[in-house]
């Protein structure tokens, strides 16, 4: 029997090879798991309810693009927070989760062909969902390093003119995991410029852009005002700005010909959110008090981060979202040092990246994800602290 080789050089996905890593390893205090970015504050009590009121609506199928009422919601959520007015008819799909439109996007609106075999570009370390999106519809993944030196954001414009003139799609998530940078109105404005000349597409993933310290991350629709409206899509959801991982609210919005193009792809091969969960999220999209309550809470355990972290040589405090890119000698070695001594589960950062001319930017990094309870996070950081730092 035969199979595809297209899958056949993707590792181990990153949780599953990290189990592998610290089998048969006891930890060596009470344990913190600081790995997965599963948000843990408390969402709205008043979702229950509104999901209770519109039971009857899971004895049916739901409408496949979204209810209309959920994606008007979604188009006047993008007009406060971005200031660009979109068209919830044309130019807003919903998702079941934002992970459904990023791998679905590329298929859909990546060409077969471009000056050769398409090429679709993306930070690295990056959302492993980019990885096989990009070998699905048929092109060649290129991982441009997000390091230190160049403020944790993918220098597209560095690439060789043969790779971007075969580029079909740039991904790029801000504010970015693992690192927690912003890019700027002028990063966007020259990645926009650089996507115009070479006729690429970008795939704006802004799922943290709620979760931030003091200035809200401006997004790629607000530096788009005044280009091809296709040559954005915007992925967001609820599940980090409103703790909702499991409510699967996200959605995609761009140009009327590429929501034209998803919708179509998604009539064949989607799953829509069921009819009672669009009610909830129609109200979620419209309420902005849990999020900046949420947005306080995270702020608390990235200030408190910084006091821990704050004299480590190479740490950089996040300017959003809710991770720590820790430097350490080598991420595989720490990630079991702290698990077997101080019984703190972190990921090692080239569990997220790919080798790049012979080197990995994720190998001298660890990962911690800021989502346990205060009382949880301060010991776990504290014993973090000593045991990899002194």
């Amino acid at each position: 029997m035969t199979f595809p080789e297209r899958f056949s050089n993707l590792p181990p996905y990153a949780f599953p090879r990290l189990r592998s890593l610290l089998a048969g390893l006891e930890p060596g205090g009470v344990p913190v798991d600081m790995t997965i970015g599963s948000p843990q504050h408390a969402f709205p009590e008043w979702i229950s309810e509104i999901i209770s009121k519109n039971a009857a609506g899971f004895g049916g199928y739901p409408p496949n693009d979204g209810a209309p009422e959920l994606r008007a919601a979604i188009a006047a959520w993008i007009g406060r927070r971005y200031d660009v007015s979109v068209d919830f008819e044309t130019q807003i799909l919903a998702l079941n989760g934002t992970r459904e439109g990023l791998f679905n996007a590329a298929v859909a609106l990546s060409p077969e062909e471009k000056n050769g075999k398409p090429v679709v570009l993306m930070p690295n370390p990056f959302y492993q969902v980019y990885a096989v999106a990009s070998l699905t519809a048929g092109a060649e993944p290129v991982y441009v390093p997000a390091t230190f030196e160049t403020g944790y954001l993918p220098d597209f414009a560095g690439l060789p003119e043969d790779v971007l003139n075969r580029t079909t799609v740039a991904y790029l998530c801000s504010p970015s995991n693992p690192q927690g940078a912003v890019a700027t109105l002028e990063y966007w404005q020259d990645l926009l410029a650089l996507a115009d000349k070479y006729d690429f597409k970008i795939f704006a993933d802004e799922c943290y852009s709620e979760i931030y310290r003091t200035m809200a991350p401006t997004g790629a629709l607000t530096a788009s005002k005044g280009h091809d409206p296709e040559r954005v899509v915007l992925f967001n959801s609820l599940s980090k700005r409103s703790n909702l991982a499991g409510l699967r609210s996200g959605f995609a919005a761009s140009g009327p010909e590429n929501m034209k193009r998803l919708k179509a792809l998604r009539a064949y091969a989607g799953a829509p959110l069921s009819l009672p969960l669009q009610r909830a999220a129609e109200q979620v999209w419209a309420d902005e008090d849990h999020v900046e309550a949420n947005r306080a809470l995270y702020r608390e355990k990235l200030d408190f981060s910084d006091t821990v972290f704050g004299d480590v040589a190479g740490y950089k405090s996040p300017e959003a979202g809710f991770f720590l890119w820790l430097p350490v000698k080598d991420g595989e070695e720490a990630t079991k040092e702290l698990w077997t001594s101080a019984g703190v589960k972190v990921l090692p950062g080239a569990y997220l990246g790919r080798d790049y001319m012979g080197s990995n930017p994720g190998t001298k990094y660890i990962r911690v994800a800021l989502v346990a309870p205060m009382n949880e996070l301060q010991p776990g950081l504290t014993r973090l602290k000593s045991c990899i730092y002194g």
